[in-house]
């Protein structure tokens, strides 16, 4: 169980707490810090694992491997939701305040023991996600841009059209257009992640 692997239970305790109706709250300096401790770990795991890699295939291994995406997936698979403490219980589902709390434990985990003690935990959990992918992936902006290029389109321009939600659990809804090509839109919890969702689906369409 999590709750083992800590000496102080009370900054296990702070990376678990939400904030309540916007308020700051301790896990958010955390998440701060375990993004950072995340991103010095996949990327030494990345640069040992793959000697014969360029930095651009490398740096869109990483990408694939700290996304929202993959951050939420982790979280539920460790039952982080059930271990939320919120009295916001809808929030234990959502995929942006898991991916947020998984980091936040990673900064606890840091502070209570050290970064060897945080590769330990994580080396079996993102080993078999590293690979998943025999060449490194291409995300659907980057892959977008490519076929924009190659068909002498213009590059593609991303456009925010709404902002919904409450602060810490916000949608956005953003649109991509390839002058020539069209139009598609895509929803996420941040810019990001919905830029590549609009992505994704103008390329579904100029593919089917």
């Amino acid at each position: 169980m999590l709750k083992e692997l800590f000496h102080n239970q009370e900054l296990l305790k702070q990376a678990l707490t939400l904030s309540h109706h916007g308020k700051s709250a301790p896990y958010e300096r955390l998440e701060f810090l375990g993004d950072r401790v995340l991103g010095l770990i996949v990327a030494d795991m990345l640069y040992h694992t793959f000697g014969k890699e360029k930095e651009g295939e490398l740096a869109r291994r990483f990408t694939g491997l700290v996304r929202e995406e993959t951050l939420a997936q982790i979280a539920t698979q460790l039952n982080l939701g059930e271990m939320i403490i919120t009295k916001e219980h809808e929030l234990r589902t959502n995929r942006s305040i898991l991916a947020d709390v998984c980091e936040a434990v990673l900064g606890a985990m840091y502070l209570d023991s050290g970064l060897e003690s945080v590769r330990a935990f994580m080396e079996p959990i993102w080993t078999p996600l590293l690979h998943m992918d025999k060449k490194a992936p291409k995300d659907a902006k980057s892959a977008l841009q490519e076929w924009a290029q190659q068909h002498g389109h213009k590059l593609p321009v991303y456009t925010l059209i709404e902002k919904t939600g409450e602060e810490h659990a916000p949608q956005f809804v953003m649109q991509v257009e390839v002058v020539g090509m069209g139009q598609a839109i895509g929803q996420g919890t941040n810019k990001k992640t919905a830029e590549q969702t609009a992505a994704q689906n103008l390329l579904k369409q100029v593919n089917a």
